[in-house]
Order: C-alpha cells, then structure tokens, then sequence
C-alpha cells in the first residue's frame, strides 16, 4: 500500500458510516455521447475519442468545483478510468477529490458487458485489471466499481452474475481496494420483482462463502419491494448498499430511496439532471446544488 494507513482507515469509516451519498462520474465510453448529449453536448462538437473524453472531464471537472460538491453530502466519487489519470486545476482527480473536497474516490474497472445469456449480461474479460489496480492504489483510490445486468428473472444467468462480479471482487479486495459489486436489475423488466428476489438469495450465497476479513459493497437497483436488502446491508462482510438510479428520473429515484431506509444513493444521471454546458455559473451551481440536496436527503 502506498497510501497512510490512517488516511485508508479514515475514507473506510466515511464510506461505512457517514452521512450522504456516493456521486457517480463514470460514464465510459459507450455512455459518454448520450451523457454529453443531454448535457447539451452534442456530437458534432468532437470528432474522436479524445475529444470527446475532453468533453466528459470539462464537465466532470465542473462538477467537482461546484461550491456545494464536498464532503458535507457527499462520501465519495466514482471515477472512470481516464478521468482518474486527469488533474483538476493541476492535482491528479483522486487526490483533489480527497485533500480538496474530503470525497473518498473509486474506479470504474469494469470494461464493459458481452451480450444477453441465460437473461443476463456479464462482464468482458479484464486481462489488465492487476495493472489498472496497481495504478489505481497509486493514485490514492480507495474501491472500485463494476456493473453486470439482469434483465429478468432467469436464475442461471442471475447466478453467472453474482459469481463473477464475487470472483473478480476477491482479486480486488488482494490488491487492497474495496470492491462495489454492481448486478444492475433493468428497470423495464417485466420480471424485475421476481428477478430481485433470486438476486438477493444468490448475493447471499456468495457473502456467506466470503473469509470474514473480505469486506464488500453492493450497488443495487431500487427494488419493487421496500427494504428488500436489508439483510444485505446487515451482512457482516458488507460494508454499504448503495443505488444506483437505473434510469429514474431524479424525483424518481429519490423517492424510491426515501422507502430504503439501509441505502444510500450513488446516482449517475440523476445527479446531473438539468444541467448544462451553456448555463451560466452561478445557475449550474444552483441546480447542480439542488439534486445534491435532494440526493442527500433521500439517503439519509
């Protein structure tokens, strides 16, 4: 570990039991165009890659200034994989996040989904994940974060998930980061209810394999049934559940967090709803400053 001991022992506490939410600024690269898109970013103002990543981190690093982006609402930030190899105003993100904002960051390492088995979409192979972890302990990151999908109550394909995001988290957790397991529920799942249920009882499966010093978080879809992963939040080997908003409006997804009281949020496309490239200063601070409030509230 190149990080103080004190310092990893301090963003442990925050995530685990502080107040407020985890902000999620991940967007990769087949998300980025719709993500700049409805932030009045379109696509004829880049023309490559690079450029449009340069589009992404001017407004992630506008974000990250914004008066009310610290760490009196919100615990931390997930990064993606550029924008943690990006500075702010001359500082690395991860550190400006940490020494300038008190927002413990993480890393989206996950690269992607293969397409639709069994009802479920796992994750591509991650040949470089020990180096991308490697570097990820250098920058000063905390955890990471990696996404499947369930897209309806097919069990097999629940179980695939599971075992796969649990495999790859022990290869994180070795390399000293905290993983967030994220198998995303598809909100427009005819199946979404009974898909929830299997993927409770296959999370519990492998929580209760996990040695007891192998310490997890989970990021859930909002569930149909109220307090649902209560006994998630419970487990001994987790550390939080968080929620991602899944396509919910930001009204939405607050007021279904609101119903779950041992979740907290870690919104995407609900913390930047209504903003804009063109919108002046102080009206993007104002609006950026509402949803955060608003997040903050329904994850208390």
């Amino acid at each position: 570990m190149t990080k103080d001991n004190s310092i990893q022992q301090q963003q442990f506490d925050r995530i685990s039991n502080g107040q407020g939410f985890i902000a999620a600024l991940d967007q990769s690269g087949g998300s980025t165009p719709k993500a700049l898109a409805l932030y009045g970013v379109m696509e004829d103002a880049y023309s490559n890659d690079d450029e449009m990543f340069g589009e992404i981190q001017k407004m992630r690093a506008r974000i990250i200034t914004a008066p009310d982006f610290d760490h009196s609402k919100i615990l931390g930030a997930i990064l993606f994989e550029k924008t943690m190899d990006a500075e702010i105003d001359g500082t690395p993100v991860a550190a400006y996040l940490w020494d300038r904002c008190g927002v413990v960051p993480f890393l989206k390492v996950d690269k992607g989904l293969v397409d639709v088995a069994n009802g479920a979409q796992l994750m591509k192979p991650m040949p470089e994940l020990d180096a991308l972890l490697a570097r990820a302990v250098k920058a000063g990151v905390f955890g990471t974060k990696m996404r499947s999908v369930v897209k309806g109550a097919n069990n097999d394909g629940i179980r695939d998930v599971v075992a796969q995001q649990f495999a790859v988290a022990k290869q994180i957790a070795a390399a000293g980061l905290l993983p967030i397991i994220e198998p995303e529920v598809d909100i427009h799942s005819t199946t979404k209810g009974e898909a929830e249920i299997l993927l409770k009882a296959a999370l519990l499966d492998q929580l209760n394999a996990l040695p007891a010093e192998t310490k997890v978080a989970l990021k859930l879809t909002l569930p149909n049934v109220a307090d649902l992963y209560d006994d998630l939040a419970d487990h001994a080997n987790v550390v939080r559940v968080v929620a991602l908003s899944g396509g919910y409006s930001t009204d939405q997804a607050c007021a279904l967090l609101s119903q779950n009281t041992k979740m907290i949020a870690s919104f995407s496309r609900a913390l930047t709803e209504g903003l804009n490239a063109a919108m002046s200063d102080a009206d993007y601070n104002t609006a950026l400053g509402s949803n955060i409030d608003k997040i903050y509230k329904a994850s208390m």
